[in-house]
């Protein structure tokens, strides 16, 4: 089956000779198993076979208890028994054994329910990956796809010729645009224009993942100066409170909250004292802050050159890889 399949690739590679000589022949790959995995309706419906095998395998195992128990009073009671006793259960234990062995190769034989049933449930999605796939090498130009999962033996196959994913996404999408209206099937499509140009270039991809990563990181620093502002400006408002409230206390003849805690009566110099230490106090909170916000500044500078630094050698592999790419095609 190998050697067949290789000799037809050889002379399809033939007859595409003269067609090569002005553009290269491009050959894709899927991995079929991937896609059954990655299928949400496949995957619910293999757990659904799943639960109705494990169902059929604890039916055997209650039938073998069943017939070794039969075994066993037999073997137990064997001296007790007349001849056509004994022949009669040798009998009832010869039938439930067929019986079981029966039920397994109904269940699980060659042609048993669990391997039609995979294939009830395999052939629809099957289709469908048969028609994305067509769908795709038409759109991209391929000459070739072949499946990684099958007889063929594949030594190697670059990630960058892998449309597996690529297919995942179009038969998902099918399913997502039955349920969209006219202005979410806009929308979708458009992301998925935006996916498709990002898939097949990837130092876009990483150009893109750096512009994310930016947004992020200054996102990230102006919610850290609104969160010191209003740090600053509730504690200038608790300043300002104290402040009236010394001044009506004064104008009352009143001893202020601050003081009642203490029973001290309220003085210039007691006073005094007070606004020292709350000056220091406010002193202390705005130097906090403010090491704490060129803390977070720095810490965030360095995340952004340390992911600068990996998206640019990111690009810079996927650069050569293109290029190699082009030089082997």
């Amino acid at each position: 089956m190998k050697k067949y399949f290789a000799i037809s690739i050889l002379l399809l590679s033939l007859g595409f000779k003269a067609n090569a000589q002005s553009r290269g022949i491009k050959i894709g790959y899927i991995d079929m198993e991937y896609i059954l995995q990655n299928v949400p309706d496949y995957a619910e419906a293999k757990n659904q076979l799943e639960q109705k095998a494990q169902k059929w395998k604890q039916d055997i195992e209650t039938k073998k208890v069943d017939i070794a128990k039969l075994k066993d009073a037999l073997k137990t009671e064997r001296a007790l028994l007349t001849k056509e006793l004994i022949d009669e259960r040798e009998e009832e234990i010869k039938f439930q054994e067929d019986e079981l062995l029966d039920f397994q190769q109904k269940k699980f034989g060659p042609d048993g329910d669990l391997i039609t049933q995979k294939a009830v449930l395999v052939k629809p999605i099957q289709d469908q990956v048969f028609t994305a796939v067509q769908d795709i090498a038409e759109v991209k130009k391929f000459d070739f796809v072949f499946d990684k999962s099958s007889d063929l033996t594949i030594l190697f196959a670059a990630k960058r010729y892998d449309i597996s994913d690529q297919v995942v996404r179009t038969i998902t999408r099918a399913e997502k645009r039955q349920q969209l209206s006219n202005k979410q099937l806009k929308e979708q499509e458009k992301k998925e224009y935006e996916e498709d140009v990002t898939d097949e270039n990837p130092a876009l991809a990483a150009r893109k993942k750096l512009l994310e990563e930016k947004k992020a990181a200054r996102e990230k620093m102006v919610a850290d100066k609104k969160a010191a502002a209003e740090a600053k400006k509730a504690e200038q408002d608790a300043k300002r409170k104290e402040l009236l409230d010394a001044k009506a206390a004064k104008k009352n003849g009143t001893v202020p909250a601050s003081d009642k805690s203490t029973g001290e009566k309220t003085t210039p110099e007691n006073k005094k004292t007070v606004d020292s230490t709350t000056a220091k106090t406010s002193k202390e909170d705005k130097a906090a802050a403010r090491a704490k916000l060129i803390e977070d500044r720095k810490k965030a500078l360095e995340e952004k050159k340390k992911k600068a630094i990996e998206d640019r050698e990111a690009a810079k592999k996927a650069k050569e890889e293109k290029k190699a790419a082009t030089k082997t095609e």
